[in-house]
């Protein structure tokens, strides 16, 4: 792979570019494995950043993902509209459509669309929209407007994606479960790791998804959670071993509602870049057994994304 560019803009302070030597994991993917969760940056010259965007990345390409896809193991990717674009989805449709029928999208996407917007998004592999929840990211948009945008995606069978962080779950509650799709949680709801898994704050999470069953998670982005870091124990290549009980639990209990990505190329990491190699050898010890892994990587993503070859 080749290393991360900046193009014709300047980095946010202190950004972090994705790591570009990534081990070949020890753990072999099943046939057929999805990465669902990760992004494409710009290039900016082609594709530019926001204007409203709250902070400026560095290029991470298609080709540069597609290297990585192919390079860990895995055969396709969903690729989920990262917020330096905000609601310009040009990036993403233009990886989708190269990808040749291996990616799907998820959008972003205000009020105003068209139909035939949505149509063109949904030719190119979109199937789903996020909502982002977490301040630091994005602006506050209306609840009405976001349960419009739901109402008229549902028509499409797309789902929503939602991000937010765990203490934020009870104000969201009421208007997360009255989503008319399918509800794609991102990285768990991004718990507390210093919390116990079976404390109240994540007990909660636990509950909605158990009393929903529209609800999905997304297992990923140790390297956002953990106090332990990135270092191994013994020598042995599992990392981020103190969220290893919270995503284990979620894939143990709702294994027909869970999902797992990579986030490449890590957006707004402050303390390392991860090593994405690693995070695949992260994977087995959340899904212990074949069976687990097989619908973790395989089953359930191709029935989410690509229901048509299920």
């Amino acid at each position: 792979m080749n290393r991360p560019t900046t193009g014709n803009h300047t980095k946010t302070s202190g950004w972090l570019d994705w790591y570009d030597g990534p081990i070949k994991p020890a753990f072999a993917l099943p046939a057929g494995a999805v990465d669902a969760h990760c992004h494409v940056f710009g290039p900016g010259e082609r594709f530019p950043y926001a204007p409203e965007r709250k902070y400026t990345p560095c290029d991470a390409s298609r080709e540069q993902l597609f290297a990585l896809r192919d390079h860990l193991g895995f055969a396709r990717n969903v690729i989920v509209q990262a917020t330096c674009h905000g609601a310009d989805n040009r990036a993403m449709v233009d990886a989708c459509i190269a990808s040749g029928g291996k990616a799907r999208g998820v959008a972003t996407v205000r009020r105003d669309i068209s139909d035939a917007d949505l149509q063109a998004l949904h030719d190119a592999g979109v199937r789903g929209v996020r909502f982002n929840f977490v301040k630091r990211l994005v602006d506050f948009t209306p609840k009405d407007e976001l349960m419009e945008i739901a109402s008229r995606i549902r028509a499409f069978g797309w789902h929503v994606v939602i991000y937010f962080e765990a203490v934020d779950l009870p104000e969201l509650w009421d208007f997360f479960t009255a989503l008319p799709t399918t509800v794609v949680v991102d990285h768990m709801g991004r718990p507390d790791v210093s919390k116990p898994v079976d404390g109240p704050e994540f007990e909660l999470f636990m509950r909605f998804m158990r009393e929903h069953e529209n609800v999905w998670s997304k297992v990923s982005c140790p390297e956002r959670l953990s106090l332990s870091g990135p270092k191994a124990l013994n020598g042995e290549r599992a990392p981020y071993r103190d969220v290893v009980p919270f995503a284990r639990r979620v894939v143990e209990t709702f294994p027909d509602r869970v999902l797992w990505g990579t986030d490449w190329p890590h957006p707004n990491l402050k303390d390392h870049m991860p090593d994405d190699g690693l995070l695949v050898d992260f994977i087995p010890h959340i899904a212990v057994t074949a069976e687990l892994q097989q619908r973790l990587l395989v089953t359930n993503p191709m029935r989410l994304y690509w229901p048509e070859e299920c």
